[in-house]
């Protein structure tokens, strides 16, 4: 954002108190559509351009009639230029300009202390501070980003103000995407304030996500003239034995997300209760590994999926290397899949490969040989050197899932919910993404398009099953749902 700053300031040649103006205009824009009472507001400043926004921010709302009190807790030595130029401004408008957070309940408050520049813990006074605006009554909103959260990781640097708006400039910052910054940011609204964000077009660390409107133009168009094998046949080796639900849920969303046929391979017992559970699948079985028929199905295949109940027999070890080791078509490895791979990381291919990985935040822990809080602090810089490692996609799941592959901008998925959080859930993904692979998406797409798909159906279970009572099987139904308002989309 600073370097996007920078280029619009210098390359394109607005001046940086034009943007503070617009900065300014637009957060009262916001507020006044969100009908927050503006009558009597504290805004409370920094030292640097966030509380230049600030500054302006109290003038225009003095301007409109209302009663507002700047407080400066910032140090005067180290004020922004455009900061010191905003405070004298609001000053010589009237606007009352103190260095203390008044002992006085205001309808809004407003934070403008700390930018997306800060990267260091909060201590002192400005600490003191933000714990009294957060003790304070009325409704509450920051300017770009609520202060004390890292707008790289979403980490709290000590303590972080708790807004209910956060007015945030040109785009929306990973630290209010991330956990535990989104819970501090309140509602997010982005807002043009003339920053070029084509700027970030050539930057790869710069994320993106998607929008529901975005699912017309990323899956996959039906053609009039096809059949079951214009939509790939889809191998599911899922299912050991008493796991015929983690079988069944990965095949049936296979089918649902668009694959024209799905053969389940698995373990000898789950036969009978497959063919009743899923007609449409074709299953075939296995008591011990068989590397004739291993190697007939895969030859048969357009697109494997592995891992799903699987378990970590020697028997499943067995046909994972296989698999692994002669693969030729699109494959996707989940759940035991991960777990027995990250025993034989020697197995991954150093270059690219159709390969998508779906570990959730353990199981990338495993296979990485590191602390889930090294994880959870790194994920975009061990994700960046994991994918540079391996020719594979890895799809990260979390409460915000994020989707790498080596060159591409990494998706940061913003749908989906807590209901989301059952059993069964990774099941329902891993066969949305091998539905869409094989309608012939690309590896990269077709995952990326998948976590979003998987999350808006989770979207749709919860309207219709509520936050508590969402079963995986619901998810394929919310599934439906959005591929048919993706239909009328086109």
């Amino acid at each position: 954002m600073q370097e996007a700053d920078a280029y619009t300031i210098q390359r394109i040649g607005i001046p940086s108190l034009v943007l503070m103006e617009r900065a300014a205009l637009k957060m009262v824009e916001v507020m006044k559509m969100k009908k927050a009472d503006m009558r009597h507001t504290l805004v409370v400043c920094g030292s640097g351009n966030n509380g230049g926004d600030g500054f302006a921010v109290a003038r225009l709302l003095h301007e409109e009639g209302n009663t507002v009190r700047a407080v400066f807790i910032g140090k005067e030595a180290s004020m922004s230029e455009e900061c010191r130029i905003q405070k004298a401004i609001a000053e010589k408008s009237g606007v009352s300009v103190v260095t203390e957070i008044p002992k006085e309940e205001y309808t809004v408050v407003i934070d403008a202390v700390f930018g997306v520049g800060l990267s260091r813990e909060i201590q002192g006074s400005y600490r003191e501070a933000i714990e009294k605006m957060n003790r304070m009554k009325g409704w509450k909103a920051a300017v770009d980003i609520p202060s004390g959260i890292s707008s790289s990781t979403g980490a709290v640097l000590g303590v972080a103000f708790c807004a209910d708006l956060t007015v945030s400039f040109a785009c929306e910052k990973l630290g209010t995407v991330l956990f535990p910054g989104c819970e501090y940011a309140g509602e997010v609204v982005p807002v043009d304030i003339g920053i070029r964000t084509d700027f970030f077009r050539a930057h790869s660390e710069v994320c993106y996500t998607l929008e529901p409107e975005d699912l017309s133009e990323w899956l996959p168009a039906r053609k009039k003239n096809s059949h079951k094998g214009s939509y790939g046949k889809i191998l599911m080796i899922v299912g050991s034995k008493g796991m015929s639900g983690a079988a069944y849920l990965s095949a049936k969303a296979a089918y649902i997300s668009g694959g024209g046929l799905v053969q389940i391979y698995t373990e000898e017992s789950n036969r009978v209760i497959l063919q009743q559970l899923l007609p449409e699948a074709i299953v075939s079985v296995y008591t011990e590994y068989d590397r004739q028929q291993l190697e007939s199905l895969m030859h048969w295949s357009d697109v494997v999926c592995i891992g799903c109940g699987l378990g970590q027999s020697h028997t499943a070890e067995q046909i994972l290397e296989y698999v692994l080791q002669n693969i030729e078509v699109p494959c996707v490895i989940d759940a035991d899949g991960l777990n027995l791979l990250s025993k034989r990381m020697d197995l991954l291919p150093k270059d690219e490969k159709e390969i998508v990985l779906t570990p959730h935040m353990k199981e990338m822990a495993g296979l990485l040989g590191c602390s889930i809080k090294k994880l959870v602090q790194e994920r975009f810089q061990v994700l960046k050197e994991f994918t540079h490692r391996y020719g594979v996609v890895c799809v990260l799941k979390d409460a915000r899932t994020v989707v790498a592959s080596r060159e591409k901008k990494m998706f940061v998925n913003m749908a989906g919910n807590s209901a989301m959080a059952k059993a069964g859930s990774g099941d329902v993904l891993a066969g949305t993404v091998a539905g869409l692979l094989a309608q012939h998406m690309p590896v990269y797409e077709g995952a990326v398009a998948g976590v979003y798909l998987h999350a808006c159906g989770g979207d749709e279970a919860r309207r219709f099953c509520g936050a508590y009572s969402v079963l995986a099987e619901d998810l394929t139904e919310g599934i439906k749902t959005c591929m048919k308002q993706m239909e009328k989309g086109r």
